[in-house]
């Protein structure tokens, strides 16, 4: 073996896939980079250097949060049995919190605010994080003859079924996020291909009974501020109705050619202002700093960075972000099918789907493929939850990944270490040791 694979091996025992470190530290500069950029409507109101300095505070948060997971193995007993389902209680009173009492952010009812520190929290993020770690516990309780049991599977569309139900008022896209994530992991998990299909018909079924009972729940309580002409009526202000909203976004997204004839209003400002950024950026873009659409285009710095960041570094640009997540989850899959256990292979494969399908769907909607809908870009645009969520996905496939580039080690028996009953089974996607990927 040369020097430079010992060099290698060696730095991926201590820190963690190399390649992931790499990915992470590339998406922090175009984080500082363009939320910089893409902050022109924040400069006017907070300063030059505030927007790029909240960035950066909330990066270091998420780099200490990095560093601190990678240290620690991923079948720490205190992090399995307390930790993780701490954060599942967690997460799931503040999505009913917010459903009740949630503050309006962007036209939907969707975080809280922190007293005494003014943090303000989007519990969707952190479902999307808790719903990962639940459906890598239950799936790696439930192994049966290298394969998720049916109970497993029943216990995981539970799973999605409720975070689904409790993030869908903060948008659909939520919900069918958390369903290709969960697809993924199933697919590691070993689920046959027959279930596979009963769980996507199940998936679809359930959907669709939560989108006619949203519709009916948000046109009822239209009708009824409507008739009752009452204070109580008029002043209620937590009540959120977005139907109008979603159904003026699939009917855009069903006739975007009407868009070239249509006015720029404040409805589809969103849409126009997108196609224009990435229409000036052109192949190779304008230049860091140099956009012209970020000062008019809503949520520039979050819903739409993808945009400028096409804008100011062209198709070019776009493509390459695009393949860096791709890239991310790619080394997500090499590692899971390294792991002789099922539960770090769902862990990793689920953080890294995770943070891959949320910067596709962000992507999409940024380029039309999808409708009008609010999806940060991971690690890249602004807001604090989205940041450490994030963050804390890295630090786990951090933690998987070094734990098992010391399986060879013989100084280090990091995955001997005994699991809680039940979470041991193997890994049904491991690769046989003669055929194993080259570092």
């Amino acid at each position: 073996m040369s020097e430079k694979a010992s060099r290698y091996i060696e730095m991926s025992r201590r820190y963690g896939d190399i390649w992931i470190w790499g990915i992470y530290l590339t998406l922090i500069v175009f984080s500082i980079v363009e939320s910089y950029s893409a902050s022109s409507r924040d400069v006017a109101k907070m300063g030059v250097y505030e927007p790029v300095i909240r960035q950066v505070v909330f990066l270091a948060m998420g780099a200490v949060a990095v560093v601190g997971l990678s240290r620690i193995n991923y079948n720490n007993r205190m992090l399995l049995l307390v930790l993780i389902p701490l954060l599942w209680i967690f997460t799931v009173l503040s999505l009913i919190y917010v459903m009740v009492n949630g503050e309006i952010i962007n036209g939907a009812q969707r975080a809280f605010t922190i007293p005494g520190i003014g943090l303000t929290v989007q519990p969707a993020e952190l479902a999307k994080l808790s719903a990962v770690t639940a459906l890598a516990y239950i799936m790696a309780k439930n192994q049966q003859d290298r394969d998720v049991s049916v109970w497993g599977l029943v216990l995981s569309t539970v799973v999605v079924a409720v975070f689904g139900a409790l993030m869908f008022q903060s948008g659909l896209t939520n919900t069918l996020l958390l369903m290709c994530i969960s697809g993924s992991m199933f697919l590691i998990g070993g689920a046959r291909w027959k279930k596979l299909i009963v769980l996507a018909l199940v998936y679809a079924v359930v959907a669709g009974v939560f989108y006619v009972w949203k519709e009916a729940s948000d046109k009822r309580e239209a009708n009824m501020k409507q008739l009752a002409n009452t204070e109580n009526a008029t002043t209620d202000k937590k009540k959120v109705d977005r139907t109008d909203v979603r159904n003026e976004r699939m009917y855009n997204y069903f006739h975007r050619d009407s868009l070239i004839y249509k006015d720029v209003t404040s409805e589809n400002s969103q849409e126009m202002f997108s196609i224009m950024a990435q229409a000036h950026g052109g192949l190779t873009g304008v230049g860091i700093g140099n956009s012209r659409e970020c000062s008019r285009l809503p949520l520039a710095f979050s819903d739409y960075i993808y945009s400028i960041i096409i804008e100011e570094t062209g198709l070019i640009g776009g493509v390459f972000l695009l393949i860096l997540y791709l890239w991310l989850l790619s080394r997500a899959a090499m590692i899971a099918r390294r792991c002789h256990r099922v539960l770090p292979a769902l862990l990793v494969i689920g953080m890294a789907a995770m943070i891959t399908f949320q910067a596709l769907f962000h992507m999409a909607i940024n380029t039309g493929v999808f409708p009008v809908s609010g999806q940060p870009l991971p690690l890249i645009s602004k807001g604090g939850t989205s940041i450490i969520v994030t963050s804390i996905a890295f630090g786990v496939m951090l933690s998987v990944s070094r734990t098992i580039n010391n399986i060879t080690n013989k100084k280090n028996k990091d995955e001997g270490i005994a699991l809680p009953s039940g979470l041991d089974a193997e890994n049904p996607t491991e690769i046989p040791v003669k055929n194993e990927w080259k570092q």
